[in-house]
């Protein structure tokens, strides 16, 4: 697997766990620091703002209320474009770990850890936190008509408590949707946590979401809180909630039905105070086919429906994002101001857009570090080449077997993602395991090609 660029820091005052977490995470990402003492920080952040911050909670011997790593948090939630934080804590203390995730952290994982969980968890940090690079209102920037109905849908639910199912190609922001959602709630002061549901193993299941008690199976070292305890309050928000496998489908079922929980090892169960908002990228035949999504948990999670359209049905909404993203990675990687070809803004906004927003956004990006000339040209976004661009009145090709004249290995692999895609109906947790990689991997991946 490709090293992904992200730099993380891992700040812990225990030099084994620190050496510990930076040899699992250099496997996968190319920069991975420790610091031992939180009186170093402000010359790194000067330096430069980490994607991904592992947090410990406590750092004088001794003490276990976690005041110094609230302190440390709220100082990395106070930078300009603040960096993903997942708590970590050698105690497993449901409140602790909820007052990190009230105050801004993404998630938080238990020591000693599992490899897995952590390698994902920092997984999905990257990954929320490019996709929320520009912040929620730019997410949802746009005047279309489309757009302002996903708007005016969530000014309208936000302040009741129905539970909400957000509809939607990858990339055209459903979390950030839900987000909106909790913004504008009554649980805007309490936790919002997001669940990647299609990377929980089903063998795990209960643990991730309804946690455990010490001693209740061979690993169990430690109590751990499961999600539902730690939204207790606000907003879990269950992603890619179509993947989920049926058996773990009817545990959820009953969970929502009875409003409690019970945790794995424990002898009586623990009531739930969440609001649920959940997401996936199915289609309505396949949501409502009984042998890929149960009739009963779907009544139970769409009692509001949110569509959010693909950026193909929104063109309207194009050229602002482009000049948001455009203006936004040049101040972030210092680059001349440049303007946009009208040839290339014609282009652009006549493109398909497969990836939505996600993809316009690494297109921006893209274009911002090679652009050479006075003005960016469409080249500059990286998004001709093999299936090359299709209009709005152009259908998509379906992919092709690679032939003799396409023997090149960025050409093979982008005709492999695609077929991937294409046989995953365009699935992402289902392409990558077909693939053989990380969510977070194939979205690079996808990136690259200009999917």
């Amino acid at each position: 697997m490709a090293e992904s660029t992200a730099h993380i820091l891992i700040l812990d005052d225990d030099r084994d766990v620190a050496c510990a977490a930076q040899m699992l995470l250099r496997r996968r990402h190319g920069r991975v620091e420790t610091l031992e003492d939180p009186a170093g920080l402000d010359a790194l952040l000067a330096a430069r703002t980490p994607d991904v911050v592992l947090l410990d909670l406590n750092f004088t011997p001794g003490r276990i209320d976690g005041a110094e790593g609230l302190q440390v948090l709220d100082r990395l939630r106070a930078q300009p474009r603040p960096p993903a934080v997942i708590a970590l804590t050698a105690y497993a203390d449901v409140p602790l770990a909820v007052e990190a995730l009230k105050r801004g952290a993404g998630d938080f994982i238990t020591k000693p850890w599992d490899n897995a969980r952590l390698a994902a968890a920092v997984d999905a940090a990257i990954a929320r936190r490019a996709a929320s690079g520009g912040g929620l209102s730019s997410s949802l920037m746009g005047d279309s008509p489309a757009l302002r109905e996903v708007k005016a849908m969530i000014a309208s639910v936000a302040p009741t408590e129905a539970n909400v199912m957000v509809l939607g190609e990858n990339g055209v922001g459903k979390e950030l949707v839900a987000r909106a959602i909790h913004a504008a709630s009554r649980r805007a002061a309490a936790t919002f946590l997001a669940v990647d549901m299609g990377a929980v193993p089903e063998s795990t299941f209960e643990s991730e979401l309804f946690g455990h008690r010490r001693g209740a199976f061979t690993d169990a070292k430690a109590d751990r809180a499961g999600r539902f305890q730690a939204a207790r309050g606000g907003t879990l928000f269950l992603d890619e909630i179509g993947n989920m496998p049926l058996a773990a489908q009817a545990k959820l079922l009953t969970a929502l039905e009875r409003r409690e929980v019970t945790p794995i090892g424990a002898d009586r169960p623990e009531a739930i105070d969440v609001r649920i908002v959940s997401a996936t990228n199915l289609d309505e035949a396949r949501l409502f086919d009984p042998n890929v999504f149960r009739p009963d948990l779907l009544f139970r999670l769409n009692t509001i429906v949110i569509r959010v359209p693909p950026l193909r049905e929104r063109r309207d909404d194009i050229p602002g994002l482009l000049h948001h993203y455009l203006s936004l990675y040049e101040s972030q990687y210092q680059r001349p101001v440049r303007e946009l070809a009208p040839q290339a803004l014609e282009r652009l906004c006549a493109w398909s857009w497969p990836g939505n927003v996600r993809a316009l956004r690494h297109a921006c990006e893209r274009a911002v570090i090679l652009a050479g000339q006075p003005e960016y040209r469409f080249e500059d976004f990286g998004l001709a080449g093999p299936a090359a661009a299709v209009t709005a009145s152009a259908a998509p090709e379906p992919p092709r077997a690679p032939g003799p004249e396409s023997f090149s290995l960025d050409a093979l692999e982008r005709e492999t993602i695609a077929a991937a895609l294409d046989k995953a109906q365009g699935n992402i947790s289902l392409a990558a395991r077909m693939l053989g990689l990380s969510r977070a991997a194939l979205y690079r991946k996808l990136g690259k090609h200009g999917f």
